[in-house]
């Protein structure tokens, strides 16, 4: 496909013609209910076969204004609701019915502890939460009935398997017999209208969390116009069309999750929800579904091409997949084309981006798609800059990669401070990732300024897991770090400094953190050394750590 002329410095200006729509998160739904009313528009991706529930696009708009009509009647608008849920049917009907009900939704992580999911209700505001009472093994009830007292905003929770005594059928729908006058809100007694609140495609649509260099999780304020334009621009760069059948594995609590269900929507195609991630499971469902269309951080899709189903199940149906939340390796591109006969893509972005900043074209060159994270998408205006300056450097010169566009978020929740940090005038976000763009506007990674670590897809901040660690009896000091990985990404690697006298293990320290943190964040490998590298300010010098973990990579398991 044709090519801008090459660029002189490392600014890739957005195209005028690639203006973004007016587009909402209601809006594109009532738009396929539309267009498609009768495609399938979702499949539960449960085991059991027989089971498996399955929507229209009718009958989607029709369960998220059912829904709608039912928060409409408990919370005013712009309040926030959030859902702690991993991916189900309600939680994707509660996505559409909030932005229906013109309400902030907040995704929450199942697997987060009782402070963690605190401080987000907190920061939040949420009034309301809808829970699963139960998310591999942890009892999401008891840990929010721990916490409640501190969360003085929250007066409504909503238990998801109770979902249909909390929005029964709407008055005059085809559930509930004849025509009777609605809630006032709701305008003519219409089964199928909407309340009338109108979110328009600047208001906010969601609070997404993401974590800062502190470690604090931040609240990234994402509009109806920057999501689902970055998931319809997104879309057609894939290639996306009607008719096609994505199995989905980013998980609806993920940015990423809800994008590529705005890009499914907008497209007419078939989102196929898979409630948590398992490789069999997922081989099962694009034999079964006859899926297009997958994606995966590469994580899962090292553990898809290594299950022993890979070679057993027929992929036939598969014409492209899509990798990204870290880099992926050219090895592993290589390897699932060759394999499965597919197209693949890389996709680049940040939840402070509406999670799509560039990406791959499919036809790009394999060396391209193995080693760069594609060019910006249309829309979207990048740069890289030097970071204390804010000086344009020369293609092929490392910077921080700095964004503009409609994707970018409206701000950080309640943090004026933390806002005003991460913008450059003009509009400009800085990214706190470092990398290179060469003379097509290809981008490739060198690094982070923040000391965030990538692994397995999840976002993980160093100081978070040190200030937990520092609170344990044995451990005099620690420093963690990220190293790379092959099936992660990257590892986070404790390195402790035990206290005089006591002997820590990465095993007992690991089961430590688990009651303190969700498991993600948990090191995957530990170091206990008797001095740590400082500076003479008394600073651990962390280039120095990952340095002398590249030159030994021994370590004690956890």
């Amino acid at each position: 496909m044709p090519r801008p002329a090459p660029l002189l410095t490392s600014c890739w200006e957005a195209d005028d013609a690639d203006g973004p729509l007016g587009t909402t998160v209601g809006g594109i739904l009532r738009d396929a209910a539309r267009r498609s009313p009768d495609t399938v528009a979702l499949v539960e991706g449960v085991p059991e076969l027989d089971e498996r529930r399955r929507w229209t696009y009718a009958q989607l708009l029709a369960d998220a204004t059912r829904a709608a009509h039912a928060l409409v009647e408990r919370f005013a608008p712009g309040e926030r609701v959030a859902v702690w849920a991993p991916s189900i049917p309600e939680s994707l009907v509660l996505t559409y019915a909030a932005a229906l009900a013109g309400l902030v939704l907040v995704p929450v992580n199942p697997q987060l502890r009782a402070e963690e999911v605190g401080h987000v209700l907190r920061q939040s505001g949420a009034s309301g939460l809808f829970l699963v009472a139960e998310h591999r093994g942890l009892d999401l009830a008891a840990t929010l009935a721990s916490v409640r007292a501190t969360i003085p905003a929250l007066r409504e929770v909503v238990d998801l398997g109770a979902w249909e005594a909390f929005c029964p059928p709407v008055a005059g729908s085809p559930e509930a017999g004849p025509p009777e006058a609605g809630p006032p809100e709701a305008g003519p007694p219409s089964w199928d209208a909407a309340p009338s609140r109108v979110m328009g495609p600047d208001d906010v649509a969601q609070l997404v969390y993401t974590s800062g260099t502190t470690g604090v999780p931040k609240g990234a304020l994402l509009t109806h116009r920057g999501m689902t334009n970055a998931a319809r621009l997104g879309a057609l760069r894939f290639g996306m069309r009607p008719g096609d059948v994505y199995v989905h594995t980013m998980p609806l609590f993920h940015v990423g999750g809800q994008v590529v269900a705005f890009q499914l929507c907008q497209s007419s195609a078939t989102t196929v929800l898979v409630p948590s991630f398992d490789p069999g499971l997922v081989l099962e469902l694009v034999e079964r579904e006859r899926a297009t269309l997958t994606c995966g951080v590469p994580t899962m899709l090292l553990a898809l091409v290594e299950h022993p189903d890979f070679t057993r199940r027929d992929l036939s149906s598969l014409r492209a997949v899509s990798g990204g939340g870290a880099v992926v390796p050219t090895e592993l591109v290589r390897h699932v084309e060759k394999a499965l006969g597919v197209q693949f893509a890389i996709v680049f972005g940040q939840t402070e981006a509406s999670g799509f900043i560039s990406q791959t074209h499919l036809d790009d060159a394999p060396e391209d798609k193995a080693a760069s994270l594609g060019v910006p998408l249309p829309g979207v205006s990048a740069r890289v800059v030097d970071p204390a300056s804010g000086a344009v450097v020369p293609c092929g010169a490392v910077g921080e990669l700095e964004v503009r566009g409609p994707n970018v978020m409206a701000g950080y929740h309640e943090l004026p401070e933390a806002t005003a940090a991460s913008f450059r005038a003009g509009g400009w976000l800085r990214t706190g990732d470092l990398v290179t763009m060469d003379d097509r506007g290809f981008l490739r990674m060198a690094g982070r300024l923040k000391e965030m670590i990538v692994s397995g897809g999840e976002n993980i901040f160093p100081v978070e897991i040190e200030n937990a660690l520092a609170e344990h009896p044995d451990v005099a000091r620690v420093a963690v770090v990220g190293v790379p990985d092959d099936r992660w990404g990257e590892a986070a690697v404790a390195v402790v400094l035990p206290v005089a006298g006591r002997s820590p293990s990465g095993v007992g320290l690991e089961g430590y953190l688990r009651e303190r943190l969700a498991a993600f964040k948990v090191p995957r490998r530990w170091r206990f050394v008797d001095t740590l590298p400082l500076t003479a300010s008394g600073k651990v010098q962390k280039h120095v750590l990952r340095m002398q973990l590249a030159d030994d990579p021994a370590d004690l398991p956890g």
